[in-house]
């Protein structure tokens, strides 16, 4: 049984929810100008403060000082937020995956100017993280599984389809994948983050924004901000029963559309995790068409993305097989200019997408 704390809200306040920060303190801090957050606001954050980013512990204080601030302030542990427990278990695997990724663990080695070479083993690691940062780790540990409200959950990737969703194993609730292609017997909206939103997006205009279905009682908000390119963070607003989203993003070039266009094609998608293998139909000047070998679809994708490697097709990485149609005076902010005929760009609703030079 998961650590869920129940609650109940003031009627009529606004409620903000946030999730997967993932280290980057400065585009949290813009969301919230960016929503106008003021300390009567409820404000939940859906786990995965920490990981991929640099500034996990400065994420994890700030954090902390909303809470003593507020009393509207509530965190939720997300999988990123105990990567600790893989020292204190003693796996091995948390060396390679600490010499390679940007982590809190290694700010926490930073701070008294050590490195994780210096260690000899994954227990004198952890005696030195007992020694000089257990208040944190008690704090990240502390934090709940789920908050439930009389109108919706918030927890980190799922809930069990159990009839009594409290059962859900810890597991499911902080790693499960692609909660929104599950169901779920909640009587509820559940809000989770984790899995990327744009990973549901294959075949639709590419987009970051969250994704709500009230049929499946289903809200995601990971807005692939620190994953992704062009990822962002997303503010999911609740208020009198209605709900709304903005977000940010790390995008700083823009440029304003000079002549309107139109995409001509009707050819929208996304290439995202874990679907990069593809086989060639079609080759054409700037895009080829290609079948997805895992969806079975067919998407057109830019030259400059398909590699081959150990004998497969491969599309390198995410990105957007959307055309965009954009007018005259548009503002849209570049992701990858680099490429032959056409530029990648965001516009001001998060749609991604290619225009033609």
């Amino acid at each position: 049984m998961i650590d869920m704390k129940r609650i109940s809200l003031e009627p009529g306040k606004r409620v903000i929810v946030i999730s997967d920060i993932h280290a980057n303190l400065q585009l949290f801090k813009k969301l919230l100008d960016r929503v106008n957050y003021q300390l009567d606001d409820y404000l939940f954050i859906n786990g995965d403060l920490c990981e991929k980013g640099d500034n996990s512990l400065e994420v994890v204080e700030f954090v902390r000082s909303l809470q003593k601030s507020s009393s509207n302030v509530f965190i939720v542990k997300g999988n990123c937020d105990v990567v600790h427990r893989y020292v204190f278990q003693e796996s091995e695997g948390i060396i390679p995956y600490m010499k390679s990724r940007k982590s809190i663990l290694n700010e926490m080695l930073a701070q008294n100017n050590k490195r994780v070479e210096e260690f000899n083993s994954v227990k004198h690691l952890s005696t030195y993280y007992k020694a000089h940062f257990q208040d944190i780790i008690d704090w990240l540990e502390a934090l709940p599984v789920a908050y439930e409200t009389d109108d919706f959950i918030i927890i980190h990737a799922g809930i069990d389809p159990k009839t009594d969703w409290k059962q859900t194993d810890e597991k499911i609730a902080l790693y499960t994948s692609s909660f929104l292609d599950k169901s779920h017997q909640a009587g509820k909206p559940v809000i989770v983050g984790h899995w990327p939103v744009i990973n549901y997006r294959a075949t639709d205009v590419s987009s970051h924004n969250p994704l709500v279905d009230l049929e499946k009682n289903i809200i995601a908000i990971d807005g692939g901000n620190q994953l992704k390119q062009d990822g962002q963070l997303n503010a999911l607003i609740i208020q009198d029963g209605t709900y709304s989203y903005t977000f940010v993003d790390s995008l700083n070039h823009y440029i304003i559309i000079e002549h309107d266009h139109k995409a001509g094609f009707n050819r929208t998608g996304t290439v995202t995790y874990p679907n990069y293998e593809l086989k060639i139909m079609k080759r054409g000047a700037f895009f080829t068409r290609c079948q997805n070998v895992i969806l079975g679809t067919e998407q057109w994708i830019k030259n400059e993305y398909i590699i081959e490697k150990n004998d497969s097709i491969l599309c390198k990485t995410d990105v957007s097989t959307t055309f965009l149609s954009v007018k005259r005076g548009e503002k849209v902010w570049v992701v990858d200019d680099t490429c032959e005929g056409y530029i990648l760009v965001k516009n001001e609703n998060g749609e991604i997408g290619w225009i033609a030079r």
